[in-house]
Parts: C-alpha cells; structure tokens; sequence
C-alpha cells in the first residue's frame, strides 16, 4: 500500500459545500501495509525482500522507488486491473480532515504471488505475511505451505475471522479483539490462555502473540508457561502501524537466531516507541538501545561511529541536549563518577569518549592502561550517567568531536576552554564547552600508586 499525506493549511469554509478549504503546501508519500513491514525490517538492519501486488501506475512507481532506496528488494507482481492499494490523508493543524482510499480487494489468483515467493525464500531466515484481506493473499496456505517446505519460520499478521487458512504457520499475531473474535470474549486472563493454549493446538502453530492495546501482549508457546508483557508506551500519539512494527521487531529477531521470548520483549518495546510518533513510522537499533537502558537492561554502552552518529541525529529530533566528554578512564573511581554526573546534568544525552590502549601507553607511558580498552567501556556504559560510550585513537578525540558536534563539550581539570581538543568546532556549530572541577583527593595514579606500595 502507498500511504499519501497532503499536509495544508485551512482557514475559510468552501462556498460550495459545508468543508474547509485546504491550501495544500507539502505532498509525503510513505510506504503502507506490508510495504510498512519491510521498511521496519530495513530500519533494524535486516536484509528485506518484500513481495506482493501492485497496479501498473504511477502509485506502484512511487512505492517501489520508495522501498528501492532504503535499500528493500521489491519482487512486485504488477497488473493491469487493479490500482496500487492508495490512501490519502488529508491534514490541516495536525487534524486528519478526510481519508481517500483507492483499492480493488477482491480475492486474486495466488500462484502468481506464490510463485515468486518460493524463488525470493531461497537463503531467507523468516518469512512474515501480512494479511490485510486485500485480496493478494487469498492463496495463503500454499504460501504457509512454501515456507514450512524450505524450513523457514513464517509469521502471520491475521485478518478476518477464519483463523483456519493459517494452520501450520510457526506464529500469528492477533490483537485481542481480532482473537475474541474468533474464540469469543475472555472475561480473564487466565480464559485467555486456555483458548489460546486451544488455538495452539487446533491449528498446529507454535506459538501465538495477542497484542493488548494498554494492557500489552500476551506470548505463548507451545509447551510453555505463558508470558505477559505489559504495556510500555508512556504516551500514544497515533497507533497506525504498530502492529507492522510488532511483527518486524519478532521477524528480525528470530531470523538473527533468537529466542521467541526476546524477540516479543523487544517487540514489546518497539510498540511503546512507534505509538508515540505520527504517521506511519518506524523505530531504530538506537531508539530501542536507549529504551532498554532506561529500564535498567543495558542497551545504550558500547557502539561504533557510524550507530552512534544515527542516535545523536534522532536525538537531536527529539529536542535532546547531547553533552560530550572524553578521557582513559583507567581505574574508574568516586571522582569519575561525580564528574560524569556532573556532565550529564548539563543535558539530556551524555557521550563518552575514550582512548584505545595504543593512545593511553603514548600518553601515559608503557605501563599503562591498567585495564584495557574492552573494560573500560563496559564499566562506563554500566554508568546511569552515561547514554554512549564510543572508542577513539588518536591521541584527541578531535576528529571524533568534529563529526559529532555535541551541543556541549566537557573537560575535568584546570584547562582553559579554547585549549580544549575539539572546542573551536563545537564553539563555531553554536554549542558551548565547559571545564568541571576533577573531585579532590581521587585520581587514577594515586589509586596504581598505593596498590603498588
């Protein structure tokens, strides 16, 4: 599906008819539907083919240039009698004010679909099927079929009320009204898991996941004590694609070899992030390493140049002050910390930059670092001050604070701003830099000094 937003502004009401006159100034287009899973999928890093049904128009154009350039392989069956799946919104003052759909959804031939599944399922490590009873999966057992022949777990986001077609599949992921809607309404939790336990059996699935809304989800597996999830969105802004995004997060994770259970936590989580953004949306590796961490389950710590730059810009987004620090960090002490407390509170997001072992022995000599470079980042990044922690060697983090550009930059010690490696570059970007006081009486080389006495 292509999902179109006209976004204007409105201020008068149309002579001709009782409706507001929408001065359109922005047209976005923004994949829908299955075309909405594969893009989740591409966010977290997965490699993603999607494949499905689309018309001979320029809608289908317009998507696949779309999915082409997040790097999607699009295996469209094109035809002629039929329109690419098209919803506009129309938006004023953050208003939906009308939906325009376009779409045929009676039930198509499947072979044509199924057939080329079973030559893109060559080397895939999971399959999702997103049902959204359009008519391009009306062949969906051939297609569950296809999978189980090449041993490649399947995944099912269901429609309707016939649960049947999906015998077989490895998961489906019903919200609980879709569910009741089938076994009928479950007073409680514990009738929940007996007629999903049912449902287990009769369709020879292996696990089900029921989505909750506020409540959260429920995981079960067969042969296994159920596992409820609760609810982690704080706030809920627009729920359109969330289930996209559950069923993206399990994929990712099972085809990375994974447990069913890990992949619904982080499912879980991802669900909390995408509800509180507009629109048909997408979360990031980066946005659920900082969830976790905010829930005490590590996470942020240790990453690379390129996930790090990712994670500042979205940040950024979020309205975020991004502080920046660096230093060996050799024997991690009360002084430390309060001075990486110190600089966390001047913002929001705190980076830590520290030297690698070649960089410390030039600076410090050949006895030295105490500890090498690996554990000294993870001691940082167990830190509650500290959000990111990246690696540097040069003998300055210059380079590296020039890429990133923090809107502050912090020093411990007696240095004067100017003198400060990287300060010029933020200073010229808007930001500021500030030199902290080290804590009295703690230093890493009185530490070595007394352990060798």
């Amino acid at each position: 599906m292509l999902d179109r937003y006209l976004f204007g502004s409105t201020g008068r009401i149309s002579p001709e008819a009782p409706v507001p006159v929408v001065h359109v100034h922005e047209t976005d287009d923004r994949p829908g539907g299955a075309a909405n899973v594969a893009v989740n999928l591409a966010s977290l890093g997965v490699t993603t083919r999607l494949v499905g049904v689309v018309g001979k128009d320029d809608a289908g154009d317009s998507l696949q240039s779309i999915l082409t350039s997040r790097g999607i392989g699009c295996d469209f069956h094109r035809v002629e009698d039929r329109p690419t799946i098209t919803k506009t919104r129309v938006q004023s003052r953050g208003q939906q004010l009308i939906r325009l759909d376009q779409e045929n959804t009676a039930a198509m031939p499947g072979d044509a679909v199924v057939s080329v599944l079973q030559e893109s399922i060559k080397g895939a490590a999971a399959v999702v099927l997103s049902d959204y009873g359009k008519g391009a999966l009306a062949d969906v057992a051939a297609m569950i079929a296809t999978c189980r022949e090449a041993g490649v777990p399947v995944l099912v986001d269901p429609k309707g009320e016939n649960f049947e077609k999906y015998r077989g599949a490895t998961l489906i992921t019903p919200n609980q009204s879709e569910f009741e809607a089938i076994v009928g309404v479950c007073d409680s939790e514990e009738e929940l898991v007996t007629r999903a336990r049912t449902m287990l059996d009769d369709l020879d699935m292996e696990a089900l996941l029921i989505t909750r809304s506020e409540k959260g989800m429920l995981l079960l597996e067969a042969g296994l004590e159920p596992v409820f999830l609760r609810a982690q969105a704080r706030e809920v802004f627009d729920v359109t694609g969330a289930g996209d995004t559950v069923i993206a997060v399990l994929a990712g994770v099972l085809a990375s070899g994974q447990s069913l259970a890990s992949a619904a936590a982080l499912a879980n989580i991802a669900a909390g992030l995408v509800v509180r953004k507009i629109g048909v949306a997408t979360v990031t590796p980066g946005e659920i390493s900082i969830s976790l961490h905010q829930r005490g389950q590590g996470g942020r710590g240790l990453v690379g140049l390129d996930e790090l730059k990712s994670m500042v810009a979205e940040s950024r987004d979020r309205g975020e002050r991004v502080i920046m620090t660096n230093g060996c960090f050799d024997v991690l002490h009360a002084g430390h910390v309060s001075y990486l407390e110190e600089a966390k509170s001047l913002g929001d997001r705190l980076i830590v930059a520290v030297n690698d072992d070649a960089s410390v022995r030039r600076l410090k000599g050949d006895s030295r670092p105490v500890n090498e470079l690996e554990d000294r980042l993870l001691v940082l990044a167990g830190l509650a001050a500290v959000d990111w922690v990246v690696p540097f060697t040069d003998d300055t983090p210059a380079s590296l604070i020039a890429t990133l550009l923090p809107d502050v930059l912090v020093k411990g010690g007696d240095y004067k701003p100017e003198d400060i490696a990287g300060a010029r570059d933020v200073l010229e970007s808007g930001g500021e830099v500030r030199v902290l006081a080290f804590r009295d009486g703690h230093s890493s080389s009185r530490i070595i000094d007394k352990l060798r006495d």
